[in-house]
């Protein structure tokens, strides 16, 4: 006689990492502090169940609003992370994505099952709840892969930028120094970099030039197959 199967009983939801970038710090991680079991107190990412009518895309942007009151220009999915005991509550499936914010642009909110609403530095980072620093480790890698073909970063810098922003971003997110020249010639190659009449001055030295990054030259140049390598 067949034993019969038992029936499913899994719950999906939505976690986000969410990175941001202060000039000449390092790169930040958007927490919440939570307010319910379990973990209670702890820290973890900000994100929580999909409802039953709701599509994965909304559910994070969901959380992200109402746990922390931020909405992210940059946000794809990063991986699906589903071991059993996971969540000591049920059996939960979480689909995490990825973010990029500046937080000079955005002001932290915490509501909902959250306290409280911060950045920490990735080499800071508290002791976290769930499986939340394997999926920040996961995070942190494709970050550090993608920004080297996909011009990802700008959206952590200002609107307006020096270009020294842009060298100080790509070292502190991969993590070791770069050849500054080599770095220079081969962003400026692209012609993705508008100079505009603004400068900003930095210690003793010249004011430097500030740039803008040109999106629709991007979108315009990737449509025709080219391929953006920082290495």
């Amino acid at each position: 006689m067949n034993t019969p199967k038992k029936l499913q009983d899994i719950k999906v939801a939505v976690d986000a990492v969410v990175f941001g970038y202060f000039d000449k710090k390092d790169l930040q991680i958007l927490l919440i502090k939570r307010n319910i079991e379990p973990f209670k107190g702890g820290w973890a990412l900000p994100g929580g169940l999909v409802l039953d009518d709701e599509n994965l895309d909304d559910a994070v942007r969901r959380e992200l609003c109402e746990e922390a009151g931020i909405k992210p220009d940059f946000l794809e999915q990063l991986y699906t992370f589903g071991n059993v005991g996971r969540d000591p509550r049920n059996r939960v499936v979480s689909v995490t994505y990825l973010g990029l914010v500046n937080p000079s642009y955005h002001q932290l909110a915490a509501d909902s099952d959250a306290d409280d609403a911060q950045w920490f530095s990735v080499n800071e980072l508290p002791e976290l709840a769930f499986d939340h620093q394997i999926i920040i480790d996961t995070a942190l890698k494709r970050l550090r892969t993608k920004i080297q073909y996909q011009p990802i970063g700008f959206n952590l810098l200002n609107e307006e930028f020096p270009f020294s922003d842009l060298e100080n971003l790509y070292k502190t997110i991969v993590g070791k120094e770069i050849d500054r020249r080599n770095f220079r010639k081969k962003i400026m190659s692209y012609g993705l970099l508008n100079e505009t009449e603004n400068v900003k001055k930095e210690g003793s030295g010249r004011p430097g030039k500030l740039f803008t990054f040109n999106q629709e030259k991007y979108k315009e140049l990737e449509e025709q197959g080219f391929y953006f390598e920082i290495k």
